[in-house]
């Protein structure tokens, strides 16, 4: 397994940016589908976006296509979430987690493949103001 780590959370107003990193340790990194997730107050965990082993293939939740942007470097084991465009209802805890499998983004379209993800970081806090 790989174990993950995320940062770069904080406090933006609305409609600004931020960048979260997700970096990993692990020599089987490369095979692994990374997601961004995230969990409101009261609220249950839902997922955010995910990017293939390669790379080459991501998936968006409809609720944050066009503003999020996921990308991974591989050589630095580093996932990034690019959020643009930030609301309010933006604010919770980002998770990323791992799943080891050389599956294109959109595989894990379903509540059920999501499910697979099992390599979770301990989170960073994103909170949006108005």
């Amino acid at each position: 397994q790989v174990q993950l780590v995320e940062s770069g959370g904080g406090l933006v107003q609305a409609g600004g940016s931020l960048r979260l990193s997700c970096a990993a340790s692990g020599r089987t990194f490369s095979t692994y589908a990374v997601g961004w997730f995230r969990q409101a107050p009261g609220k249950d965990r839902e997922f955010v976006a995910v990017i293939s082993w390669s790379g080459t293939s991501t998936y968006y939740a409809d609720s944050v296509k066009g503003r999020f942007t996921i990308s991974r470097d591989n050589a630095k084991k580093t996932v990034y979430l690019q959020m643009n465009s930030l609301k309010p209802e933006d604010t919770a805890v980002y998770y990323c987690a791992g799943h080891r499998g050389l599956y294109g983004g959109s595989y894990y379209d379903t509540d059920d493949r999501r499910a697979q993800f099992d390599s979770w970081g301990q989170g960073t806090q994103v909170t949006v103001s108005s």
